[in-house]
């Protein structure tokens, strides 16, 4: 059951529409951007811990799962990034120092060169979720085997391995 379930949410609007489709439209110009031009970028991730379960969330611009996250700005660190993407995504505040890092790659996607970087934060008790029904359309709980079975971006299905490995 996904967040929104949860909490009774009435759903997106007209306007969160035109969002999600204005998001989809830049997403296509910059996969067009990426393929001519091949940059580096820079991203970091965090993955959200509680009872055994991870929080994946969906953008309404790609098909598969993530966890919360975006892009790192100039001078900005990995980690200033994933709490300022926490706090953007789903609301959620937390602390650097809470932070562990379990990825730290740089691989071919969409016609970049990729740094990505994920973090792991455990927490005693399942927060309250906010999406925005924009950029983030579902934010769900998902006990590590089933989120294995989900299209997730490649490198945070490496680091729910691992997770589960350990």
């Amino acid at each position: 059951m996904s967040v929104a379930e949860q909490r009774g949410s009435t759903g997106p609007s007209l306007i969160d529409g035109a969002f999600r489709v204005a998001y989809q439209c830049a997403y296509r110009l910059m996969k067009a951007y990426w393929g001519i031009r091949h940059p580096t970028t820079h991203g970091a991730l965090v993955m959200l811990w509680n009872e055994g379960e991870v929080l994946l969330v969906r953008n309404s611009y790609v098909r598969y799962y993530s966890a919360p996250g975006g892009y790192v700005r100039k001078g900005e660190s990995g980690r200033a990034a994933a709490l300022r993407e926490l706090k953007e995504e789903v609301g959620l505040a937390a602390r650097e120092q809470d932070l562990s890092l379990v990825v730290d790659e740089t691989h071919e996607w969409e016609g970049k060169s990729d740094h990505v970087q994920i973090y792991s934060l455990d927490l005693a008790a399942r927060p309250r979720i906010h999406v925005d029904h924009r950029e983030v359309i579902e934010a769900s709980w998902f006990p590590p085997e089933r989120a294995l079975e989900l299209d997730l971006f490649p490198p945070l299905r490496s680091a729910i391995q691992k997770r589960r490995a350990s």
